[in-house]
């Protein structure tokens, strides 16, 4: 409840601070007609856009309703088929969110990564720590498909290749009905690993925790402790937990409505396209954007809202 409203109390502050600016930007606006200054102009444009620009935002986050949209997300990335191609693109999708983040104002921190081959992730987990970081990203759950010439190829031809990102919310225990029995799970200790196979810790640090009903298995070596990454990987494990519990009840009520549900390995979601052309298109919403360098490095904003958008849409005509 204390959570509930502080979440309450930031939104009516918010609110209070863009009615406060917008009374304030009004009087300029009288004030530089009165005396005909056309030197406040480009002030008053700016002043303006950003008030806009926040409004938007806030309008756009109240649309994110569901039971645990204001949560943090638990964002997990693991590659497709193409080798060290796929890798990269693990570590280059790992990129994007993190940058996104950033640029959100949100805490994003690496749980755990396992090294590639040659180069890149074989896959990747990163909490993404802000108000409605699920709510944003939980329309980023599928499959993601790379277009380009490969840096990897000595012929330098185009490769496509895949990844899979999974969107989980971040909650604690008490906050939902996910209750983890201790007989129900298999707790193994290993040593850290890096690249070419060294050790990075000398003690069995890594924990690998398997869930025995489900067989979810999370393993998680980045932290120095044994301790620290059994709290990790329990905190992830709860994380799946609830989105198995959560796709359990979507599958049902769209099996109730006569809908076909996709397995998650399905068609992609998403294409990114470097070679020949330029291109980012969202295969659900519809929406491009020509802007893929800027959407590599964070830029996903656009992408995000309209999907979501869609599936309100969607929502209400059903």
């Amino acid at each position: 409840m204390s959570r509930e409203m502080a979440g309450v109390r930031d939104d009516v502050e918010s609110w209070r601070e863009v009615e406060s600016t917008s009374e304030s930007l009004e009087e300029l606006i009288e004030m530089a007609i009165e005396e005909s200054d056309g030197s406040l102009t480009d002030t008053i444009r700016d002043d303006y856009e950003s008030l806009i620009k926040r409004v938007k935002i806030m309008e756009f986050a109240v649309q994110l309703s569901g039971e645990y949209d204001e949560q943090p997300a638990i964002l997990s990335i693991k590659q497709g088929a193409g080798g060290v191609e796929a890798q990269d693109w693990v570590q280059i999708l790992l990129r994007m969110y993190l940058r996104w983040a950033e640029s959100r104002g949100f805490k994003a921190s690496v749980l755990e990564s396992t090294p590639g081959d040659e180069a890149g992730l074989k896959s990747a987990t990163a909490q993404i720590d802000g108000r409605f970081g699920y709510g944003y990203l939980k329309s980023e759950r599928g499959t993601h498909r790379l277009v380009r010439l490969s840096p990897f190829d000595a012929d330098h031809m185009r490769h496509t290749t895949f990844a899979l990102v999974e969107v989980l919310p971040q909650t604690e225990e008490q906050d939902t009905n996910i209750e983890i029995d201790p007989d129900d799970l298999r707790i193994d200790t290993f040593r850290a690993g890096g690249h070419g196979g060294q050790n990075v810790q000398k003690n069995d640090t890594a924990v690998r925790i398997t869930h025995l009903p489900t067989n979810t298995v999370v393993s998680v070596q980045n932290e120095r402790s044994q301790l620290q990454n059994r709290a990790v990987a329990m905190r992830i494990l709860t994380a799946r937990l609830l989105d198995i519990q959560m796709q359990e009840a979507e599958a049902a009520r769209r099996k109730l409505k006569g809908e076909h549900v996709s397995p998650e390995w399905g068609q992609q979601i998403r294409s990114y396209v470097l070679h020949p052309y330029k291109m980012v298109k969202d295969h659900r919403s519809g929406y491009e954007t020509a802007n893929a360098e800027g959407v590599l490095e964070g830029e996903i904003d656009g992408l995000l809202e309209a999907f979501l958008l869609h599936s309100m849409g969607a929502d209400s005509e059903a």
